[in-house]
């Protein structure tokens, strides 16, 4: 008995020492980086979708921000211009004034003395043609945001077929490693072209609210300046 005890004293002593002796497994470590450059080349096309994305959105947001930018006394120091007979001062006063909405009564006083329908037509073209200034670039942004989950879905299809090529060519010695680098492509080119097609999404729709807003305070100028036109001391003024 006192021999089975020591045995198995000796054995628990050597168990405790081969399990300090053995070594801790080191945590694996990796960064965004790494992980992008996993994805292959198709990670290099998805950087440049997100700069150009990150581009048009920021200089969008800064030309319809400014555009929306509209003075809450403008139409009425206008209509108080023109009763007056001060076209040229309404002309300068709408010139200080560099957002759609000044530009559209401009181009509608340069048309005062014709018929109101030539006015009417020629503030509505100037409408349409600072609402299409301000969409220029949107389009781009739509096409990221629809073709960056393609490229991405593109990317795990060639990232699979290469974990198989490489399966298929390392006959019985199938390694994981050899499926790792295959898969890996995969699984980062589809998280990369979704991230960058959400972010181009959001970003397109929240520019084309923001050009509906626009779009808005040009009709609300075209009503209100189409109602100074049909005023009596305008029409009188006409008139002489």
């Amino acid at each position: 008995m006192l021999l089975f005890t020591l045995l198995q004293a000796e054995s628990a002593e050597v168990l405790s020492e081969a399990i300090e002796a053995a070594p801790v497994p080191q945590e694996a470590s990796y960064s965004l980086i790494d992980m992008a450059a996993k994805g292959g080349w198709l990670m290099i096309v998805l950087l440049i979708l997100s700069i150009i994305a990150i581009y048009i959105f920021g200089k969008k947001w800064w030309v319809i921000s400014k555009a929306s930018k509209v003075d809450k006394n403008f139409i009425d120091d206008v209509r108080d211009y023109i009763h007056d007979g001060k076209i040229k001062s309404a002309l300068t006063y709408c010139s200080k004034f560099d957002t759609p909405v000044a530009r559209l009564v401009e181009k509608g006083i340069e048309r005062i003395g014709r018929p109101l329908a030539d006015i009417q037509a020629a503030v509505e073209n100037t409408g349409n043609v600072e609402v299409a200034r301000l969409e220029k670039g949107l389009p781009y942004l739509a096409t990221i945001a629809g073709g960056a989950p393609m490229i991405g879905f593109l990317g795990t299809v060639t990232g699979m077929v290469r974990a198989f090529f490489n399966m298929a060519n390392a006959g019985n010695n199938i390694d994981i490693t050899l499926l790792s680098s295959g898969i890996y492509e995969a699984m980062m080119t589809t998280v990369g072209g979704l991230i960058v097609g959400i972010l181009a999404y959001f970003g397109y729709n929240f520019l084309t609210t923001k050009v509906s807003n626009v779009v808005y305070n040009l009709e609300n100028a075209t009503i209100e300046f189409m109602d100074i036109m049909n005023e009596p001391a305008v029409e009188k003024k006409e008139a002489e």
